[in-house]
């Protein structure tokens, strides 16, 4: 028996299965896109960012509001509010060539962080995705 039995073969087979051809795209996509996410830097998930906190000596960098910080932080967390981070870069520099991670509460304004922080050379800064939130769903400790 021949495995072809003319080129329309694969065509017939994938018009026939389009259904699952598209389900298999998709499902490959999504599969696929976090290790593309991962390769652009921009943000990490608790577990990296406690093997980070560990193995590379990242800093904390909490951009919530004064208030929001003094009632729960990540261990050792430093308060940079965000409309403040343009003022207070230069007390930071010495961080530049260290991981940077940049958190708030749920993850939703750490991108405008993140835009400031590499405007002024923080080239290893990246986002805690879920912010302080997805830390402690995580089981992760903070203190007040």
């Amino acid at each position: 028996m021949r495995l072809y039995n003319n080129g329309f073969t694969i065509m017939k087979f994938l018009l026939d299965n389009a259904f699952l051809v598209v389900i298999a795209l998709v499902s490959g996509g999504m599969l696929l896109w976090p290790l593309v996410r991962g390769r652009s830097g921009s943000s990490v998930t608790p577990a990296q960012a406690t093997m980070l906190i560990n193995r590379q000596d990242a800093i904390v960098l909490d951009v919530r509001d004064s208030n929001d910080y003094a009632n729960g932080r990540i261990l050792n967390a430093r308060s940079v509010p965000l409309g403040q981070i343009d003022k207070r870069v230069g007390e930071l520099a010495r961080f530049k060539d260290r991981p940077v991670i940049i958190c708030d509460e749920t993850g939703a304004r750490t991108s405008q962080a993140l835009a400031a922080f590499r405007k002024h050379g923080f080239n290893n800064a990246v986002t805690l995705a879920g912010g302080l939130s997805g830390w402690r769903q995580a089981g992760l400790p903070t203190e007040k």
